[in-house]
């Protein structure tokens, strides 16, 4: 049987990571691959000033979506394949790469998965997570300072003159090819639940069906008005 393709998408800070981490908490590890937008970054070292301005990160033409397009391609077709690492401290990919094999379930964790129409093309299922600014950025801001090693200062002024235009411009608008919309967390465990009840049962719809996988009606959320009627492209 062909891999599933969900992609799970959202602004930074909405709570995406979260959702795909218990996911795979509840179906089990040897179920799912987990695949990262922010492992697709292209090599920025020469441009980053250390202070987050010098480099739109939130922009699409800061990733490679060639290259993640071809990766999921392959993991759908049930091939193995090479995902590179990035260095968030120094901003540089690295020469190494991590070889993932693929599984039942393949999730796809990235702010920005549903602006490219090739990888768009590929989700069997899309979830987008609508989360308040605040909390956005209350949850990137502890991330980055701990993990990322920004400091508080940096961290707002990116926020402020990238995080949330990029946000605005592109992530916001990319919910409208969204099957399933998860507003400010509170459908989040029925959510969760129904998507754990029917990937465990290995329910699939058929490719090319016009019904998805899994949409907000199915669990009893509202769907976004403007989604688009052709949501693949």
């Amino acid at each position: 049987m062909q891999p599933l393709l969900i992609g799970v998408a959202g602004g930074s800070g909405s709570g995406k990571t979260f959702f795909v981490n218990a996911l795979v908490q509840n179906l089990g590890s040897h179920a799912c691959t987990v695949i990262y937008q922010d492992d697709f970054y292209i090599d920025q070292s020469a441009r980053f000033d250390f202070a987050g301005g010098a480099v739109n990160f939130d922009h699409p033409s800061s990733l490679d979506f060639e290259l993640l397009a071809q990766c999921l391609q392959a993991l759908k077709s049930g091939r193995s394949t090479e995902i590179p690492t990035y260095d968030f401290k120094t901003h540089s990919r690295t020469s190494k790469t991590v070889t993932v094999q693929p599984r039942p379930i393949i999730l796809v964790d990235g702010i920005l998965i549903f602006h490219s129409e090739a990888v768009r093309a590929l989700f069997d299922n899309l979830v987008y997570f609508d989360t308040a600014e605040d909390l956005r950025f209350a949850r990137r801001l502890e991330r980055d300072v701990k993990e990322r090693g920004r400091t508080p200062d940096c961290v707002r002024k990116q926020f402020e003159l990238q995080v949330k235009p990029m946000h605005d411009q592109f992530v916001e608008p990319s919910k409208a090819y969204a099957d399933c919309v998860v507003a400010d967390g509170g459908d989040f465990e029925a959510v969760l639940e129904k998507y754990i009840e029917i990937l465990g049962s290995g329910e699939t719809s058929p490719e090319g069906a016009e019904t998805p996988l899994i949409s907000s009606s199915t669990v009893g959320i509202s769907t976004p008005s403007e989604k688009y009627s052709d949501s693949r492209k």
